[in-house]
């Protein structure tokens, strides 16, 4: 049951957090309007559209997003105002231990990382694809895909040079297909090839296809011996195939809409193509999960840090806070531009900086005034 000194400490840590995301998020779509503004008025967005479809779901992401910084700044905010004001001396004096004043802290985080992890799983996947088409539509910059490989299911091997989304062409298209035995069977090359969203009508100019079949039947040394080659060249062709433009070019960003298991998905399919920005979209899964569990580690070190009263006063304990802060984003970028260039695991990526803040946190809490 909880006493009066948890549900003291659980308001002021819950209003503090709520009141600095609210403050942050304001300022955040307070530029995000003076940026986008002009766009929205040449393209005629909607203001219902801007402001359900839009500002509603850039609120949910991005405060979601840096919620565990926020979380640590609150912390160390409200914690070291309890210590200037001396309030924490008598809860120490008392005979309770420090362990005891910390526990309203976790039962706060607790609270925070579960809302947290209900947003990235359930509602910001549905949300960020209602915002993302938003995007699409009225402001975002265009697709730009260049030297494109990748291979499909059926020994399918796919390569183009460019695909410019404002013109929906595809240029220099090449599909190879081989059989069970590695051999090609199959070659076509387009000059450009065009398709609309969510369709496999395909349209192709400047056709060449070369098809090949083997006489199996017929044991032979030299495999050209024992194949036959037909071509073919067309101006123009209409063909179905079993691939989307949206297959084949897709945004960085494209995993934010997805739900965990069309998440897996993807990253199962794109693995499959040997698609290169698969750690990404595996780093955006992991993420999901160890970005809430961090509202734990960071609550630990900003209450360790900020319990104790300092000569300089608060603006001391919020100039900690914010050389760790940005340490603990440094340390998520290194591992992750390691995950995405040189083959680090995306897993470790990911929880690496919890690990190494876990036992900062454990080391700054055994340290901390008792």
């Amino acid at each position: 049951m909880l006493k009066i000194l948890d549900r003291y400490i659980i308001r002021k840590f819950l209003s503090t957090f709520f009141f600095m995301l609210g403050v942050i998020m304001l300022l955040a779509m307070v530029f995000d309007i003076a940026s986008r503004l002009s766009e929205f008025i040449d393209n005629q967005a909607p203001f219902k559209a801007i402001v359900l479809d839009y500002y509603v779901n850039f609120l949910l992401y991005y405060g979601n997003t840096f919620s565990s910084m926020i979380v640590f700044i609150s912390v160390i905010w409200f914690t070291a105002k309890m210590a200037q004001e001396t309030e924490i001396i008598p809860i120490l004096n008392s005979g309770r231990p420090f362990t005891r004043m910390v526990r309203p802290y976790m039962i706060a985080a607790t609270i925070l990382m579960l809302l947290s992890l209900i947003l990235n799983h359930f509602v910001l996947p549905r949300a960020n694809r209602v915002r993302l088409d938003f995007e699409e539509s009225f402001y975002r910059d265009r697709l730009l895909v260049e030297n494109y490989h990748a291979e499909f299911p059926g020994n399918e091997l796919i390569h183009y040079a460019s695909y410019n989304s404002d013109e929906n062409i595809i240029n220099d298209f090449v599909i190879e297909k081989y059989d069970d035995h590695s051999r090609l069977i199959h070659f076509l090359k387009a000059r450009t090839a065009t398709v609309a969203p969510d369709s496999s009508n395909w349209h192709l100019v400047d056709v060449f296809e070369r098809v090949i079949t083997y006489n199996d039947t017929v044991p032979f040394k030299d495999q050209t011996v024992n194949q036959k080659i037909k071509l073919l060249e067309k101006h123009k062709k209409d063909t179905v195939m079993p691939y989307r433009i949206e297959d084949m070019a897709v945004r960085d960003n494209i995993a934010e809409a997805m739900t965990f298991t069309q998440l897996r998905t993807f990253i199962k399919k794109e693995k499959e193509k040997g698609n290169s920005s698969t750690p990404a979209y595996e780093i955006e899964l992991y993420q999901r999960t160890s970005y809430p569990f961090a509202t734990y580690i960071l609550t630990l070190i900003g209450v360790s840090v900020s319990s104790r009263k300092k000569r300089g006063g608060i603006g001391v304990n919020i100039a900690i806070g914010l050389l760790f802060v940005f340490i603990y984003i440094f340390a998520m970028k290194v591992t992750t531009v390691a995950a995405t260039t040189v083959g680090f695991p995306p897993i470790a990526a990911v929880w690496l900086p919890n690990f190494i803040f876990g036992i900062l946190a454990i080391f700054m809490y055994r340290i901390a005034p008792k």
